[in-house]
């Protein structure tokens, strides 16, 4: 049974005199204020299946903080089991019983755990004192949108269903040594595939890239093919194979998306638009983001709300590809949900800037709105006067550093984790030691 016991501090929870030993010193003085916080973590442990080795497990509570210093210090897993075996500092902040040796398998299955919900919870109670200690009030805000890269390469159809060709291949390689597999008889089209799909990349002109694509097409289905009558063959009720077709339906289903996407894009000249579009089959929860001329990345679209003192008060991570002016509203509502009033200022990019979210928002109770552009709004109608107009500009380009250290330093330019549920736990773990991070300077002596 996982222990949901929080483990006491000792005498030798010494922390290094380095700044860096100091901002742990701090965030571990605070989660040791809100122990209430480590039955959340419990809660989200207690239900991964994991049964008992006899091996003395992870604490909710040191995986809370392991999971913390991950985002904070962007390690690896495999850097995180090093440093917390390798330095007082990490250990003493992690709360690991002396004999604790971690290993990185042990720490990404706990961490990768907690939900994003139970983040979310920790970073409103880390705003809630910050409003105690008053740190931010929440009084003036500003919003901005960015985005964050999923765990995937750049997608093009061709390299789509090679990695289709490949995943059926693997999958129908595990199928013969299932109850039943031995009689499946199929045909590797992997180097086939592998070779299509480079010449698809280097060959010049719409009719001879029709011509390769058609073969790679045809190699796909005939996996395609093959896959289904190994579904009916393996019709065992085994786990392994009962765990193989389950996969096997994922992927197909999948596979066949790709390959009427890219029937009707190259072979019948089609525009498929983004929203249909599927661009990976290991990430398909990715969308396809364009904001303006700073090219296309695939993950998700974030809309963030911060405060005067650079905390990060909200995050969305958003379904599809929105656009800004539609989000204005919204983020605003979550606000006052978070808490319980309107803001008295807000400030928004020039994206969010339309004359019926300024009328809402006054309509709510927000004194002055500002967008970076005015976009045909007077200055009048927004605020008071131009030089508030002016310090709210100026207060706006403020959340631009906040997204920048976000993504250099607390890994936000890139979700490395897989799956749609993981992909928002990973923002809002980036979120928390950030703004962990920070309150700690911010109350420091």
């Amino acid at each position: 049974m996982r222990q949901k016991r929080t483990i006491q501090a000792s005498l030798f929870d010494l922390f290094s005199d380095h700044q860096i030993g100091r901002e742990l010193s701090g965030m571990s003085d605070w989660l040791d204020g809100h122990t209430d916080l480590f039955v959340l973590v419990a809660a989200d442990l207690g239900g991964d299946g994991r049964k008992d080795t006899g091996r003395q497990g992870l604490s909710a509570e040191s995986v809370l903080r392991c999971g913390l210093l991950k985002q904070y210090r962007q390690l690896s897993y495999e850097e995180l089991a090093f440093h917390l075996e390798d330095s007082a500092s990490f250990r003493a902040f992690a709360r690991l019983p002396f004999s604790a040796r971690p290993q990185k398998s042990a720490l990404q299955a706990t961490i990768s755990s907690v939900r994003a919900e139970t983040w979310e919870r920790v970073n409103q109670r880390i705003l809630m004192s910050a409003r105690h200690h008053k740190v931010e009030s929440g009084a003036t805000i500003r919003i901005d949108s960015t985005a964050t890269d999923a765990l995937m390469h750049e997608p093009t159809d061709s390299t789509l269903l090679v990695d289709a060709v490949r995943v059926m291949i693997r999958l129908l390689r595990r199928a013969v040594a299932l109850p039943g597999g031995t009689a499946l008889q199929w045909r590797n089209h992997q180097r086939l595939a592998r070779k299509r799909g480079l010449a698809i990349q280097y060959s010049r002109g719409k009719e001879k890239k029709a011509a390769l694509y058609r073969d790679l097409v045809a190699a796909t289905e005939a996996c395609v093919a093959a896959m289904r009558r190994a579904v009916l063959c393996l019709q065992d009720n085994s786990p392994e194979a009962t765990l193989w077709r389950l996969e096997a339906e994922h992927y197909l289903a999948l596979i066949e998306r790709v390959i009427h996407q890219t029937r009707r894009r190259v072979i019948d000249g089609e525009s498929v638009p983004a929203g249909e579009k599927l661009v990976s089959l290991f990430e398909p929860h990715a969308d396809i983001i364009v904001k303006s001329r700073r090219g296309v990345q695939y993950g998700h679209k974030l809309n963030l709300t911060s405060g005067r003192s650079g905390l990060i008060l909200d995050v969305v991570v958003e379904a599809g590809n929105p656009a800004d002016a539609v989000r204005f509203k919204p983020m605003l509502d979550r606000h006052i949900a978070l808490y319980g009033k309107p803001p008295r200022q807000a400030v928004a990019d020039a994206g969010y800037a339309s004359l019926d979210n300024l009328k809402q928002a006054k309509a709510i109770g927000v004194r002055d709105v500002a967008f970076h552009s005015k976009r045909g709004l007077a200055i009048e109608d927004m605020v008071k006067s131009k030089w508030v107009y002016r310090r709210l500009r100026n207060f706006r380009a403020g959340i631009e550093a906040g997204i920048s250290c976000l993504k250099r330093a607390y890994g936000l330019a890139r979700c490395t984790w897989r799956g749609l549920d993981h992909f928002k736990s990973y923002v809002w773990s980036s979120v928390v030691a950030y703004n962990l991070s920070l309150f700690a300077r911010l109350c420091s002596p």
